[in-house]
C-alpha cells in the first residue's frame, strides 16, 4: 500500500467510525426501537466481554488447551466462584489474581 491509500483508509475508517457511533447523538428526536430490540442490545456488553475473555482464557497461541493444568482455567474458576458467593467485582478479581498467581509460582503451571 502506498502512503496515500494508507492515509485514506485510516480517514475513511475514522468516518465510518465517527458516523455509526454518532448516529443516535445527531438526531434531534429519539430512534424508535422495537422492544425485543431494545431487550437483546441490554445484552451486548455482556456478549462483548464473553467474546474477548473466553478465547484468552481457553485458547493459547491459536489453539485450544489440550490440558487442564492452566493457570487461567483455576482462576477463572475461581474468581466465578467467588463472584456467584460474593457478587462483588472486587473480590472476584482478587480471587482471580491471588489463585492465577499461587498456580503460576507455586505450581508452576
Amino acid at each position: 500500500m502506498s502512503v496515500w491509500e494508507t492515509v485514506l483508509t485510516i480517514f475513511c475508517m475514522g468516518g465510518v467510525s465517527l458516523l455509526t457511533r454518532s448516529f443516535f447523538v445527531v438526531t434531534e428526536r429519539e430512534v424508535p426501537i422495537p422492544a425485543w430490540l431494545r431487550q437483546g442490545l441490554r445484552h451486548a456488553p455482556l456478549g462483548a466481554l464473553a467474546a474477548v475473555v473466553a478465547p484468552e482464557i481457553l485458547m493459547q497461541q491459536g489453539h485450544l488447551l489440550n490440558h487442564w493444568q492452566d493457570a487461567r482455567l483455576g482462576a477463572a474458576l475461581a474468581a466465578t466462584l467467588v463472584y456467584i458467593w460474593r457478587r462483588d467485582i472486587l473480590w472476584t478479581i482478587v480471587a482471580g489474581t491471588v489463585v492465577m498467581v499461587a498456580l503460576r509460582v507455586g505450581l508452576g503451571w
